[in-house]
């Protein structure tokens, strides 16, 4: 092709990148409008409520949780209402039979620096229903609502296995 018949555009280059000639007008402004925000440590903010478990249990205080101190609209103890806490039973009754057993427990009152809490709910550990589950039984699940004399609504849930016998053969 020898002599190109459309005109160049005239580029300044700097070692191996090829830069247009100008000013970048936002690096001589010094950044963005306004700045950046002083990131502070969060956790200066924040404030440490004691939990106290319900009287069935033979340990009443059964740990620690956090939350952001009340500013402005936003209170602490409406933060901490309706929380749901998971415990080991073993811990709650000083018992190690019951490691298996966990409790939900939900917090309902702010008292000071105290939260109270109430039963929300039981289960068992991954390892205890897997344990539980054999081969060559039949597994029979079922749960109902029920509501107590109180006026509480309590799901139960219920699991049963069949009893493998002797002479059992898979058909």
């Amino acid at each position: 092709f020898g002599s190109s018949l459309w005109p160049r555009k005239r580029v300044q280059s700097f070692g191996r990148a090829a830069m247009a000639v100008g000013k970048n007008k936002r690096l001589t402004k010094g950044g963005k409008k306004g700045g950046k925000k002083k990131q502070g440590d969060p956790f200066m903010k924040k404030e440490w409520y004691d939990i106290k478990a319900p009287t069935m249990f033979s340990t009443r205080q059964c740990g620690k949780t956090l939350v952001t101190r009340t500013s402005g609209t936003k209170i602490a103890s409406e933060a901490l209402k309706g929380r749901v806490l998971e415990l080991n039973l073993a811990d709650l009754n000083n018992d190690e039979d019951q490691s298996y057993k966990k409790i939900k427990l939900c917090i309902e009152e702010i008292q000071g620096r105290n939260c109270l809490t109430d039963f929300h709910g039981m289960e068992l550990t991954r390892d205890k229903q897997c344990a539980l589950i054999r081969k060559g039984q039949t597994l029979i699940e079922g749960h109902a609502d029920v509501k107590t004399t109180d006026g509480f609504v309590v799901r139960l849930f219920c699991i049963s296995f069949t009893k493998r016998r002797q002479e059992q053969v898979k058909s």
